[in-house]
């Protein structure tokens, strides 16, 4: 080693393996202890599943299916411009999401709180609001939780949800010949908050203010998502079952590289066929961007991205999913199709926390 080669640090920081190689190490730690005889699908998967009982002897078993989800201030929401009823409808939207993206339905929730010195007892009860309204629209109760103090507001919420065994769909599974398909326009949250962050940006300089009815929808989008329960309930009705599923929370590419890895299959994106909101295209218009880097890396859609047989495409309405590119053999890799026919490699970026 020559005297101006740095020194490996004896302890790496956690941003040297990040979020998903942090989850290895720390599972491989826990071996058995992650393990268990009743359990289905353990960790690396939108949530966890473990059978609760026999549907009889004739019939799959019925299991819960569990996720957790952490929102920190600094990290994940600025007060500066996020209402306490819009975070708290999202702090159950996003944990429901995680049980849609496994094909099941939620049922309870748990909510553990810290709250800063700062935060009134008014606006502790409008989280609530924003929770109790979510539970309402995806039918969940919340039964529990902790209350503690906090250096900054945190949440954290855990929601049960349950499924007959056979209906659970994971991230592996997709074949090559299936169709890659999302459930709604992508890219709107991640424009939102852009139209957000620019909007504080005007009121710091004293600037004119941003009119954010101007972009009311992708607004809505970020602050108030909607998790695709409904999507589960058409599948379901139409006797569909996807092959594999996710949800889009860290942005298109990254989750596509998920069901890539999960299923050991390649994926070929068409970017002519990526559905995006006339406001996404504007907001990105509006500030120079690109409409096609809020879909693939901006995240917080909350819409679900899955593949299902090409059987299956006419059992479904037309206006509940759009087919944005296909499964192919692993050797062809994760791929965006341009629109004169031309691949790239679409690498896997996204929204990282470490």
């Amino acid at each position: 080693m020559t005297d101006d080669t740095p020194a490996a640090l004896p302890f790496p920081p956690v941003a040297d393996v990040g979020e998903f190689g942090l989850i290895d190490r720390l599972e491989a730690i826990l071996g058995d202890a992650s393990k268990g005889e009743d359990v289905v699908v353990g960790m690396g998967d939108d949530a966890a599943v473990y059978r609760v009982g026999g549907a009889g002897s004739d019939g799959p078993s019925r299991v819960h299916v569990v996720t957790t989800d952490a929102l920190v201030e600094g990290v994940h929401f600025d007060r500066t411009y996020v209402p306490l009823r819009a975070l708290g409808w999202k702090a159950i939207a996003a944990s429901v999401s995680d049980i849609a993206a496994m094909n099941a339905r939620p049922l309870y929730a748990t909510v553990a709180l810290g709250l800063p010195n700062n935060l009134s007892v008014e606006g502790a009860e409008a989280l609530y609001t924003g929770m109790a309204q979510a539970c309402e629209r995806y039918g969940l109760s919340i039964i529990g939780g902790d209350v503690t103090a906090s250096a900054r507001l945190m949440l954290s919420v855990t929601v049960v949800g349950h499924a007959l065994e056979d209906e659970i769909v994971t991230r592996s599974g997709a074949q090559p010949g299936d169709l890659l398909c999302v459930t709604g326009d992508l890219g709107g949250a991640a424009a939102g908050l852009r139209v957000l962050m620019a909007g504080k940006d005007a009121l710091e300089d004293d600037d004119d203010p941003l009119d954010l009815r101007e972009f009311a929808a992708v607004v809505e989008r970020q602050l108030m998502p909607q998790a695709r329960l409904d999507r589960v309930e058409t599948w379901a009705d139409a006797g569909v079952r996807p092959t594999s599923l996710i949800d889009i929370s860290d942005g298109l590419a990254s989750e596509a590289h998920h069901l890539s890895q999960a299923g050991t299959v390649g994926l070929v994106l068409d970017g002519g066929l990526l559905p995006v909101h006339v406001q996404t295209a504007l907001v990105a218009q509006r500030f120079e961007e690109r409409a096609e880097a809020f879909v693939l890396y901006g995240g917080e859609d909350y819409e679900l991205l899955f593949t299902m047989a090409e059987s299956d495409a006419p059992k479904l309405a037309p206006d509940t999913y759009a087919v944005v590119g296909q499964v192919v053999e692993p050797d062809e890799g994760v791929v965006l199709r341009l629109p004169d026919g031309n691949r790239v490699p679409l690498q896997a970026s996204g929204y990282k926390h470490y």
